[in-house]
């Protein structure tokens, strides 16, 4: 079984955590917020993006990198990055999870994921491609976690289909 948390380190843009607060609503992963944020959580941009699905989300919010990993000493921690060599499907999406994800402009610093080689993964892409969004790249590696374990608590058809 998996319990699902998206991290996001310094996140800078509103909409794009406001789609991410979607992502968390629609399957149940806790959000954490790693300060300092690039905007108010009031913004207008951000909680119009998170529609009416706040209500929705255990977010937790941490004053710093350091602040979350002394927090989080023992959990499996997967820190999701350009620069590594593994891809996300190799990872094992069993138990306390944490899905770490770097600021938009800058990633995950080089020194933190330095001390974590062996947790780096990666979202294939083509070699010219800069970066993927945000908000696609959370979607991509959290329906993955749950593709793996059966979307688990999630609905698996449509009110339409349902007999």
């Amino acid at each position: 079984m998996i319990n699902l948390n998206v991290v996001l380190f310094e996140p800078e843009i509103p909409q794009n955590t406001g789609n991410i607060v979607r992502t968390c609503a629609a399957t149940g992963a806790v959000l954490h917020l790693i300060k300092p944020l690039g905007f108010s959580t009031r913004d207008k941009h951000l909680r119009r993006a998170g529609l009416d699905y706040w209500h929705l989300v255990d977010i937790h919010y941490h004053e710093s990198l350091a602040d979350f990993l002394e927090e989080h000493p023992s959990e499996k921690l997967f820190f999701i990055t350009k620069k590594a060599v593994r891809t996300y499907d190799q990872i094992d999406f069993t138990g306390n999870v944490f899905l770490i994800f770097g600021r938009e402009t800058t990633g995950i610093p080089d020194e933190v994921l330095n001390k974590n080689k062996t947790s780096c993964f990666r979202i294939p892409m083509k070699a010219e491609a800069r970066s993927l969004n945000l908000s696609n790249a959370v979607s991509i590696v959290v329906y993955e976690a749950l593709r793996q374990n059966g979307f688990p608590e999630l609905a698996h058809r449509g009110e339409m289909f349902k007999k």
